[in-house]
Order: C-alpha cells, then structure tokens, then sequence
C-alpha cells in the first residue's frame, strides 16, 4: 500500500492534487472548473493504452464529453501545434486536458492558448511583454497530468516549441497558459521504462539546479529549487532501478514540479545549448541536459562559488575542493551511477555541429540568466569541454 502521507492538495503555484491514485478524480477536476467538452492532448504511445479508455470512460459515465488529438512527437514542432488547434476548433471543444510527458504538457497548453487567437504564436515568445498581445479573454482552460517527472510544465506558464523552419526551440509564454488543476499521480509513472526514467529525471535536475544557480534575487525558488535536488539525489537512483517504487515515484515527481515551479527565475546554458542540440539532432533533452551539467558549472564556477557552498552543505557534500569541484566530482558520479554519457561525442554531436548549435544557444532565451554572460566563445569551449570530457579538478 502507498503512504497516505503521499496524498495532499496544494494550492503553489496552482491546484495540484497529489498522489497516487488521483487519477480517479479526473470528473470531479473537470466539474471544480466547469468544463464538458475536453480535448484531450496525448502522446501516441500513452492513448493507446488501456488507461486512456477507461479515464474516457469515465468522463463519459460523468457526462464529460471528450476528443482526442495525439498526433505529436518527442521535440513538438509548430505543425504539431497546427494540427491540434484544428482538432480543437472542429470538434467544438471548450478545454484541453493534457495527459502525458512534456511534450503532451506543451502542445496540449499551446492549444489551449492558441486556438482562440488570431496571431501566429511566435508573436507570442517570450521576449519583453509580448504576451500582452494576447486575447486573455480567448484561452481555454487546462487540466495537466503528468506522465513522466521531468519537464514540471504542469506548474509552468510557458512551453517550448520548435520552429520546423530554423529547427529553433522557443518558448512560448502567457501567465493564464498556467493550468487550473494539476493531477501528479505518481502511479502513472509506474513501469516507465529506466532510460526515459533518468532522462526526465535528469532534466529535473537541470532545472532545480540551473534556477538555484540564476543570480537575480528569489530566495523562495531558492528553497525549492534547494530541495528538489535532495530528493533527486536521494530517490532518482532508487526509481531508475525499481520501476514499481511507487514513493520513490512520487518524490521524483515532486521534485519536478518543484523545478517547473523554481525556473521562474531563470535557466542557464544547460538548457540553451540543449534545446539546439536537441532540435537540431533530435536527442532526448533531458539526456543532453545530463551530459552537459557539470561542464557547464564548471564554466559558471566564477559566479556561483557562494552558492555551491551552500548547495554542498545542503546536499552533504564531502570530498576536497570548493563547493563547485565537490558537486561537479558528486554530479559525474550518479550520472555514472544512472549510465549517463560522460560526454557529447556518445551521442554523436560532432566538432561541425558546434558552429551551428553555439550561435543557436546565444539567442536561446535561457542564455540571458546564465550566471556568467554567455557568448558564442563560450558556448564553443562549452561544447568543446563535453565533447573531450574534461573537466577542472581541485
């Protein structure tokens, strides 16, 4: 039996209705925000399973009346989002229910976003008061289930997608994208496979830690952001090898949230030479995110000493060195420990890609809260260093 204590309703940054089993309350979610004609936003994997009939079932019995838009991919792309506004707008629906990994998240958000605006989305990145432009009146409402702990885009007002034109990632972002109600049902993630495990896993790492070390001034999403890697350094290794560890699932999806929540105050070159990696070669982001972690704090070490302190204190740290060389020398060992590539060149991103992906990162609009100003230069010896493998050492 799970742990009661792992059921709880919160109400930070939204409702977020937690634990295992939570799934059931799908109804009643709908009715708390008065919505009948869900679409709902999935991957193709998870709509086919059995699940995915029975909680349509369900919202039938309820009186709840659903569609269902699938068609996306691992990197959604503009015509994914296309696609699914089409869907939205012929089947006459009023919300969007997205159920699944990050990519559901984002597309089925940006649907819901979208499909009563007049204005292509990219008027909608997130750079200035873009978001102004929008119709507030014209979004829909959204229910978010998670179905992997990684991205925490259910607690986020952004999304990411790519442009199939440039292959650009950029993030989309209107604080009513947010959605109304969270269902974090840790049972979902049961017998995820170990891989995908560690990749969201990794990518929630990168976003508790990438906010922690942005140096604008959010002592909350400090906090958070602080005890969201203690729980991935506890628990993520113990649900990579159990799959059927419903409380290490729950901690693990915990801590996602609690990084979708804490990156409201930035990310860093983690995320702004992933997110070209990843659109450019089509890699897991969660997985490029884990390769280039702990070069990328040994770029920012200039910057974030006082911090990493703090964070190593936090995280029982031993070990010689500053705070940087013990969590970088902590960071290298579970990322062995969950079979991580040690560098860039195991998943093929060559010397001739870097030119491309550098020039890419520079104009991601993570790169601006990185702790050290972030120039094409030092993307390269970025790219250079986690291609090599070579990291300072104390």
């Amino acid at each position: 039996m799970s742990d009661p204590m792992l059921n709880a309703n919160w109400n930070y940054p939204t409702k977020i209705w937690f634990g295992p089993g939570r799934i059931s309350e799908l109804a009643p979610a709908c009715r708390d925000i008065g919505i009948a004609r869900p679409l709902i936003v999935s991957d193709p994997f998870f709509s086919g399973l059995p699940v995915m009939a029975d909680l349509r079932t369900a919202l039938s019995t309820a009186g709840i009346t659903t569609g269902l838009f699938d068609r996306l991919q691992g990197n959604p792309t503009a015509k994914n989002l296309e696609d699914g506004i089409a869907a939205f707008r012929e089947g006459g629906h009023d919300s969007v229910i997205a159920i699944g990994g990050g990519s559901a998240l984002d597309i089925g958000k940006t649907i819901a976003f979208m499909a009563g605006q007049t204005r292509p989305v990219w008027d909608f990145e997130d750079v200035g008061d873009c978001w102004r432009r929008a119709d507030s009146e014209a979004i829909a409402p959204v229910i978010a289930i998670p179905t992997t702990s990684g991205t925490g885009s259910e607690v986020g007002r952004a999304t990411v997608i790519a442009d199939d034109r440039t292959h650009e990632k950029k993030i989309i972002f209107h604080p009513l994208m947010m959605p109304r109600i969270v269902i974090a049902d840790p049972a979902l993630t049961i017998g995820l496979p170990e891989p995908m495990t560690v990749g969201t896993g990794m990518d929630a790492l990168a976003h508790n830690l990438e906010a922690f070390c942005a140096l604008s001034y959010h002592p909350m999403a400090d906090a958070i952001a602080v005890d969201g890697i203690r729980l991935l350094q506890r628990w993520l290794p113990v649900a990579a090898k159990d799959g059927e560890n419903v409380e290490a699932r729950a901690h693990v999806m915990a801590a996602a949230s609690m990084g979708g929540t804490s990156f409201q105050k930035g990310l860093g070159a983690i995320h702004s030479l992933s997110h070209p990696i990843g659109s450019i070669l089509g890699l897991h982001h969660g997985m490029t995110n884990a390769v280039l972690l702990p070069y990328v704090i040994d770029y920012n070490r200039p910057a974030i000493g006082e911090k990493m302190e703090h964070l190593a204190y936090a995280m029982r740290l031993d070990g010689a060195g500053s705070g940087v060389d013990r969590f970088i020398a902590w960071a290298t060992e579970f990322r062995k420990q969950l079979g991580v590539p040690h560098t860039l060149a195991e998943f093929d991103v060559r010397p001739e890609h870097f030119g491309k992906i550098a020039k890419m990162s520079v104009s991601d609009p993570t790169a601006g809260t990185n702790p050290v100003a972030l120039t094409v230069e030092g993307s390269t010896q970025i790219l250079q260093a986690a291609y090599e493998g070579k990291l300072s050492t104390p």
